[in-house]
């Protein structure tokens, strides 16, 4: 199945016999600290304008465990999860499509969780919001109780002990900006740098000017010549949210991949584990 779908297939979708499920789950990584802005709220977005029957998810409250030992954006616990597709209305037989602002990165992360834990049919909203020219809506939909059951494992991930012997055994992709990889700056976490032997490889080159994925042709060609062929492939970010968009890409491209979700903020966290710095892997 392709994962993403088009505004005019979902507008044709749901207007159909079997609308799919909608999540709207608009968030952006905010340096409010160090920038002294206001934090971005998800939640306002969504109360000013939504697909119509999108139920808003919260990233940060129920995509995401509490931060920790397990990086900025750890794993949910499964069952909390599940409770909040549930309530939803996320139901195993029946398709959902995700969607955010339109970076790309939270949507990706819910459609990560989502096939993760076994759900079969979960789309991306190609361009997001942005690309969506039908009515919105500020209505609060209360959708019937939905019946997924998550089921964790159908899509491979990575602890920090995989990534560090994919990236001597494999192709292990680094989706953070180039000067976060090469450890020019870091505005996040406790330092600068890469797991050693990643490859750099931002997600957001895998993106148009019109905030859409790439081609599949132009991912596949990209991805090939960061080696990602015939090679067991994984992919970290900073904490597991714009790493899932790579491994959207990688999706789109036909590569499948596994994700570090704890990625460089449990990484970096640790100070046993060895850092490289610069634009060479190693």
């Amino acid at each position: 199945m392709n994962p993403l779908i088009t505004a005019s297939e979902l507008a044709a979708g749901t207007a159909g016999p079997r609308p799919p499920v909608l999540l709207d789950v608009r968030w952006q990584l905010t340096l409010a600290k160090a920038a002294g802005a206001a934090a971005f709220d998800g939640r306002a977005e969504y109360a000013a304008g939504h697909l119509p029957g999108a139920v808003f998810v919260d990233l940060d409250a129920e995509l995401a465990g509490p931060p920790g030992s397990g990086g900025r954006h750890p794993l949910p616990d499964v069952a909390e999860f599940g409770r909040v597709m549930r309530r939803a209305g996320v139901s195993a037989g029946r398709p959902v499509v995700v969607y955010d602002g339109g970076q790309g990165w939270a949507a990706a992360r819910a459609w990560w969780l989502l096939r993760w834990t076994g759900h079969r049919d979960v789309r991306v909203l190609d361009g997001g919001l942005a690309a969506w020219t039908g009515p919105l809506s500020t209505e609060i939909p209360a959708p019937a109780e939905g019946d997924f059951a998550p089921e964790p494992g159908a899509v491979e991930l990575l602890d920090a002990d995989g990534a560090a012997a994919l990236a001597r055994s494999g192709v292990l992709l680094d989706a953070r900006a180039g000067e976060r990889y090469r450890g020019d700056v870091e505005p996040v976490d406790r330092v600068g740098g890469h797991i050693p032997g990643a490859l750099s490889a931002p997600t957001t080159e895998n993106v148009g000017p019109d905030g859409r994925l790439l081609p599949a042709d132009e991912l596949a060609a990209r991805f090939k010549g960061l080696g990602a062929v015939d090679a067991e492939v994984g992919v970290y970010c900073g904490s597991g949210v714009s790493g899932a968009h790579e491994v959207l890409a990688l999706a789109v491209a036909g590569i499948p991949a596994a994700l570090y979700p704890g990625s460089w903020s449990e990484w970096s966290a640790d100070k046993s584990r060895p850092i490289a710095t610069g634009p060479a892997p190693q």
